[in-house]
């Protein structure tokens, strides 16, 4: 289970800060990030980052979004400054689990991000 927290509402240019908590033990070889879906817009990735600290960007967020995680509280987080008023969106927490053949994948129940001008 992922349990998503940090969202509201913030002017632009301003900061927020996400987390997301996996509850449980996780595979070792996984990866944790953000997706985020607009109104009339399909889901889209964000930031994503391993368990070995490789992290990968959206072009739209690099240089002023910056992921971040904790393993040993399986914890992803998400700093997001300069903030405009197209990262307006539900921002959902990913966990993805590598186990040989299998992959699993599972969402956190999203966090509203509006940025107001």
């Amino acid at each position: 289970q992922l349990q998503a927290s940090g969202g509201g509402l913030v002017q632009t240019g301003g900061s927020l800060s996400l987390s997301c908590v996996a509850s449980g033990s996780i595979a070792s070889n996984n990866g944790m990030g953000w997706y985020r879906q607009a109104p009339g817009k399909q889901r889209e990735l964000v930031a994503v980052i391993t368990n070995s600290a490789r992290e990968t960007y959206a072009d739209s967020v690099k240089g002023r979004f910056t992921i971040s995680r904790d393993n040993a509280k399986n914890t992803v987080y998400l700093q997001m400054n300069a903030l405009k008023l197209e990262d307006t969106a539900v921002y959902y927490c990913n966990l993805v689990l590598f186990m040989g053949v299998t992959t699993r994948v599972y969402w956190g129940q999203g966090t509203q991000v509006t940025v107001s001008s």
